[in-house]
């Protein structure tokens, strides 16, 4: 698959796993995280602000991989 191709779904597929990452860490955060205590919750808020970074990293370095020369 040309890199140039991979780049366009890469991109489709960020903004979907960005919009429903935020949707999920909303929906978590306002039925669990509320009921812990200030120190949990700033925990919790990092940790969902900051793990979708693990599967966008893994999309962008697929996205970026050299095309295969034939």
């Amino acid at each position: 698959m040309p890199q140039r191709i991979r780049k366009l779904i890469g991109a489709v597929l960020l903004l979907a796993l960005v919009a429903f990452w935020a949707l999920a860490a909303m929906a978590l955060a306002q039925g669990r995280v509320t009921e812990l205590g200030w120190a949990l919750q700033t925990v919790c808020y990092v940790l969902l602000g900051i793990l979708w970074v693990i599967p966008a990293g893994f999309l962008i370095r697929w996205m970026e991989r050299p095309d295969k020369r034939a």
